[in-house]
C-alpha cells in the first residue's frame, strides 16, 4: 500500500477472484460493504475531497476519490478487522476499490495493492485506530524502507528537530483542516537565503499558503512568489555547470518548468549542485541535496540530451493553493509525527541502514 499523510481513506483494489495484487472480500469473514442507511455514509465522509454517496443498485455505499495529481479510485466503503502487532481486532472502515489510475505510474507500481490515508481526518487509519505517533524513513530506489506505528523513533538516529503542527479552529475555504501543516519560515540555497516576504510563507485570510507534509505527492510544490525566487537563484549557482533547456512550452507534469539537457547516459553533476534547505518554525528542517534536486523526464531526449527537471514545482500552474513538501524531498529522511505534542520532526538518515538496524532490534 502507498502510505499517504495527505490523504483520509484508507483503500485496497478489491477482486473477487484469486490472482493480481488485491484483496478479496470474499475470503474474508468479517469483510462487510457499509450501507447506504448507516450514519457513515450518511455524514461521516464529511472531510473526504467528494463526500460518498448510495449505489441504488446495491445499497451500498458508494467512494469516489480524486488527488491533487488527478490520481482517482472508485468504489464501494467497507469495514473489516484489522491488527496492529499485539493489538485486539480493530473494526476500520476502508475503500474497497473496483478501479484505480495513477497519473504519475511508470510501470513500479503494479505490486501496489491500494493506499493507507494517514491524514487526520476522521476516517483515516491514524484516526480509526487510535494512533498517537507514527514515523517512517522512505528509501530511495528499490531500498526498503520503514514504518513505525506507535513507538518513538528508534534511539540510534540523531536527534530529530522538531517542528509544532499548525492548526485553524476556523473553517477556511482554502486550508485542509485534516493535513499535517507546519509553518515554512524560509528557504536557503547553499548559504543564500531567499528573499521572500513573511506574509507569503503564512496562509491568507482564505486559508490558502498552508504548508503540508505530503507522502503522498511526488515532489515540492511552491506558490509562485516563493517558486520564482528559487528557481532565479537556483540558475544563477549553478550556472556553467547545467545547461538550460530553453522550451517555454515544455511544463514537466504541468507544474515544472526548469528543466535541464543532461547526456544521455551521463548523471547529473550531484556534487556541484546547491543544496536546497526548507527551514521550518522551531529549527527543524529539510535539506534537499544531490540527485534529489533533478529527476528524468521519462521519455524526453533532445538529440544526445536527457531532460532532467528541478523537482520543486510552481504551485499556481497546478493550480495549488498551498505548499507541500512531497516525498521525494522526504527521502533518507527520517519524518516522526508525533501527535500527542502535536509535532513533526525530521533527521538526515540512511533509510536502507535504519531499516537493517532496525530490523536487527524487532
Amino acid at each position: 500500500m502507498v502510505l499517504d499523510t495527505g490523504s483520509e481513506l484508507s483503500w485496497l483494489l478489491c477482486n473477487a477472484t484469486a490472482g493480481g495484487t488485491s484483496f478479496h472480500p470474499r475470503a474474508s469473514s468479517s469483510y462487510a460493504p457499509v450501507p447506504c442507511s448507516s450514519a457513515t455514509c450518511r455524514g461521516g465522509t464529511r472531510d473526504l475531497p467528494i463526500p460518498a454517496s448510495c449505489d441504488a443498485a446495491s445499497s451500498f455505499c458508494h467512494v469516489s476519490l480524486s488527488y491533487a495529481d488527478a490520481s482517482t479510485s472508485e468504489g464501494t466503503l467497507a469495514a473489516d478487522s484489522f491488527r496492529l502487532g499485539q493489538s485486539t481486532l480493530l473494526s476500520t472502515i476502508f475503500g474497497c476499490m473496483v478501479s484505480a489510475y495513477s497519473s504519475t505510474s511508470e510501470g513500479g507500481d503494479s505490486a501496489t495493492a491500494g493506499l493507507l490515508g494517514m491524514n487526520r481526518g476522521s476516517l483515516s487509519f491514524v484516526t480509526q485506530t487510535a494512533i498517537q505517533r507514527f514515523s517512517y524513513c522512505i528509501a530511495g530506489g528499490a531500498a526498503t524502507g520503514v514504518l513505525l506505528l506507535g513507538d518513538a523513533p528508534p534511539s540510534f538516529l540523531m536527534p530529530l528537530n522538531y517542528t509544532p503542527l499548525v492548526q485553524i479552529s476556523l473553517p477556511l475555504p482554502y486550508f485542509d483542516r485534516v493535513a499535517y501543516t507546519v509553518q515554512l519560515d524560509g528557504i536557503r540555497v547553499a548559504a543564500v537565503l531567499l528573499p521572500i516576504p513573511k506574509s507569503v510563507l503564512v496562509p491568507d485570510h482564505t486559508g490558502a499558503g498552508q504548508t503540508m507534509v505530503d507522502s503522498g505527492t511526488q515532489f515540492t510544490f511552491l506558490l509562485g512568489p516563493a517558486y520564482d525566487a528559487l528557481k532565479a537563484e537556483f540558475l544563477r549557482q549553478t550556472k556553467g555547470v547545467l545547461t538550460v533547456l530553453n522550451e517555454a512550452d515544455f511544463v514537466f507534469q504541468g507544474a515544472f518548468d526548469l528543466c535541464f539537457r543532461i547526456t544521455a547516459g551521463a548523471a547529473p553533476p550531484a556534487w556541484r549542485l546547491p543544496a536546497v534547505s526548507l527551514m521550518f518554525g522551531g529549527g527543524a528542517q529539510v535539506r534537499v541535496v544531490g540527485e534529489r534536486l533533478l529527476y528524468r523526464a521519462a521519455g524526453e531526449a533532445r538529440g544526445q540530451d536527457a531532460v532532467w527537471c528541478f523537482t520543486f514545482g510552481n504551485s499556481d500552474l497546478v493550480p495549488l493553493s498551498a505548499y507541500v513538501i512531497g516525498h521525494h524531498h522526504q527521502q533518507d529522511v527520517w519524518v516522526d509525527y508525533d501527535l500527542r505534542n502535536s509535532r513533526v520532526g525530521f533527521a538526515p538518515v540512511q533509510c536502507a541502514q535504519a531499516s537493517q538496524r532496525l530490523g536487527a532490534l524487532l
